[in-house]
């Protein structure tokens, strides 16, 4: 299972990667991001857990899991395929 750093969303100024996954705890959906990730060989990436967070439930609650490049502010929806993840990454980088 691929390693993830827990962080606040409010704590700007903390490092973060490119990538978030925002998820939820016992999410079958989410599992299946955590596969199309590793098919994608995307080497590091941020998890968030939306429970217990008010915002994130309100923005996120129905759409999870959802990737978004932190960069670029884009985001994919679940269903999402690794050559999604790949093209989010590339397109992000032409900023």
């Amino acid at each position: 299972m691929a390693y993830c750093m827990l962080f606040n969303l409010k704590h700007e100024n903390r490092s973060m990667q490119d990538l978030i996954l925002f998820q939820r705890d016992h999410c079958h959906l989410c599992e299946l991001a955590w596969e199309v990730l590793a098919l994608a060989r995307v080497a590091d990436f941020d998890s968030v857990w939306i429970e217990g967070d008010t915002e994130l439930e309100n923005r996120y609650g129905l759409r999870v899991p959802v990737l978004r490049h932190t960069r670029s502010s884009m985001e994919l929806d679940w269903p999402f395929n690794a050559e999604q993840v790949r093209e989010l990454m590339a397109s992000s980088t032409q900023l």
